[in-house]
């Protein structure tokens, strides 16, 4: 397939500093035009990148799975095909549906919760309702504030912006979704840097987003650090948006160096002054609620656990790394052995991105006890649990993002499921580094007996996604949730980051968004890589967002059912 392509398919080469400046400077000349561009012209232009990313979702798939490792004829090959085509296509698909209510879509209802107004969100329609059945989803707003949407398309800004996008290297839709954001409920055109790691997605990126780059409203550029370094002082580019490290972010903002950092930190005096908003990873938790689970309950958990390791070799900002039990839950050890199993039977993949095995390395260091499945190679990171971690301030499996297959356990002394509640809320908001996504597992009869305590878990964490038995990833994939930090984070203490992306309803107080889920999810979920069909799935799944019916939802069905 890629040969059929050979316009997309070449590698970029790095853009001078000189043509970056030129680039810079048409769209700061197109940055007003864009304030003008109509929601009907708006709309016309989601739908031609809808047809357009179809047009080369099989290159995109293809070019990712060679960069990773994975056969792209593979059922694998579907994890890219999910993280790729198919939620571009959705947020396109729901940004339509956004500017076809005027940037005001209604949610589904409202209400309010110690003055918090949250909004119901999912299911959006019958569809939603059969894609993920059982499946409901809130976006939680900052306390006292409304649930207003749709700022730029009710207060029309006077003067425009360019934003540069420092793109990630990891998940294909991750850049261009960053981009819809900035220019559809910011009002921003952009510049994107597209990251070293996955600059082969630049020219597919480019051709599937045609129809803005002809207007002048994006244009994709290519380099490293300098580049990036160059253009953040660029006088051309207003605001800025990452997603990568904290490393990163301060680089930009403090200086080069930690000495420089700390003392432009210490007179609260930033290098760079602009507007900056970030996605920076998580020691994303996973929270198991003890409770008496059947045989069947046990595996389906521990194999969710895995495949929230496992995905995408464990290189996603939202991969399980912390796992947060009772110590006197009865089936925790039963637990444990059945998650270790669950690794040992899962595949090695290639470790792809830059610095695995060196951070691999520091964990084992670091935990004698750690349980690597097989010893590796210098291209693959063993799927590794680590038991027994202390729950102790500052401990470095809490306070240091793996970036690799690696899932640390901690257990808290409790003696019952509302004690255990209160206690890894606690512990997971003071003590583990990061605030962008956390899962809670919970049975549901321990939901309905300990439901106050329930209910007063969810509205004290502070995280910018939940996912209530189910991996919290699916909100990154669910376009209309918000997807950024929990609010609060400083400027000198960026954690997570600041400001958020997709949010499709374009509210614009979130505070955090919450999907609840059935503890056993059924048919078997996408994002699992042993769906046995996934490739199949995916595709049909990417056709069927592209253009709903019912056709093409009963073909979705009969693939989702075969896996």
């Amino acid at each position: 397939m890629l040969t059929d392509y050979p316009e997309i398919i070449q590698s970029p080469q790095a853009t001078p500093f000189e043509e970056a400046d030129a680039i810079a400077t048409r769209l700061a000349h197109r940055k007003d035009a864009w304030l003008q561009i109509g929601i009907p012209e708006r709309i016309r232009c989601l739908e031609k990148c809808i047809e357009r990313v179809m047009t080369v979702a099989e290159v995109w798939v293809e070019a990712a799975c060679r960069a990773k490792g994975i056969d792209p004829q593979s059922t694998l090959a579907g994890e890219e095909w999910y993280v790729g085509p198919v939620v571009t296509v959705y947020n396109l698909r729901l940004l339509v549906k956004a500017l076809q209510a005027n940037g005001q879509p209604r949610p589904a209802r409202l209400r309010t919760c110690n003055g918090q107004t949250i909004a119901q969100v999912f299911p959006a329609d019958v569809i939603d309702r059969l894609l993920l059945l059982g499946f409901t989803g809130e976006v939680w707003m900052e306390p006292g504030k409304p649930a207003t949407q749709g700022l730029v398309y009710r207060n029309q800004a006077t003067a425009g912006k360019v934003c540069l996008i420092l793109g990630a290297g990891n998940l294909s839709a991750i850049a261009p979704m960053d981009a819809l954001y900035k220019l559809f409920a910011e009002d921003a055109v952009v510049l994107l840097k597209m990251n070293p790691v996955n600059e082969y997605m630049g020219p597919i990126l480019a051709a599937a987003f045609e129809p803005l780059r002809q207007g002048g409203f994006l244009e994709v550029v290519y380099g490293g650090a300098e580049l990036g370094q160059y253009l953040c002082q660029h006088p051309q580019i207003d605001t800025i948006h990452i997603t990568g490290s904290h490393q990163t972010h301060d680089t930009i903002v403090w200086g080069a160096t930690p000495t420089e950092q700390t003392e432009r930190k210490s007179c609260c005096q930033p290098l760079n002054g602009k507007p900056i908003t970030s996605e920076l990873g998580c020691v994303t938790p996973v929270i198991v609620v003890p409770g008496h689970w059947s045989r069947a309950d046990l595996a389906f958990q521990a194999r969710h656990i895995a495949e929230m390791v496992v995905h995408n070799a464990s290189f996603n900002c939202c991969s399980a790394k912390l796992l947060v039990t009772a110590k006197g839950w009865p089936q925790r050890e039963e637990f444990l052995s059945l998650l270790q199993r669950e690794f040992v039977a899962i595949p090695p993949r290639e470790a792809y991105y830059p610095g695995a095995k060196q951070r691999y390395l520091k964990f084992l260091n670091q935990y004698p006890q750690a349980q690597p499945v097989n010893s590796g190679s210098d291209t693959i990171v063993p799927w590794t649990l680590i038991p027994d971690v202390p729950a102790e301030a500052g401990e470095y499996a809490l306070t240091q993002e793996a970036f690799c297959g690696v899932l640390a356990e901690v257990n808290l002394e409790s003696t019952s499921a509302g004690e255990f509640l209160a206690q890894a809320v606690e512990f997971v908001n003071q003590k583990v580094w990061g605030n962008l996504s956390c899962t809670v597992l919970i049975h549901p009869v321990t939901q309905q007996d300990w439901a106050t305590e329930f209910e007063t878990a969810i509205a004290n964490l502070q995280y910018g996604a939940i996912g209530i038995n189910v991996w919290s990833s699916v909100l990154f994939a669910i376009p209309l949730f918000p997807w950024g930090a929990f609010p609060g984070n400083a400027l000198d203490d960026i954690r997570s980051g600041q400001g958020v992306v997709h949010n499709t309803f374009l509210f614009e107080h979130p505070q955090k968004s919450v999907l609840y889920a059935p503890f056993r999810i059924f048919p078997t979920p996408i994002w699992f890589s042993r769906h046995r069909n996934l490739r199949q799935v995916t595709i049909q799944l990417a056709r069927f967002q592209a253009k709903p019916g019912w056709g093409r939802f009963f073909k979705l069905a009969i693939a989702a059912l075969a896996g």
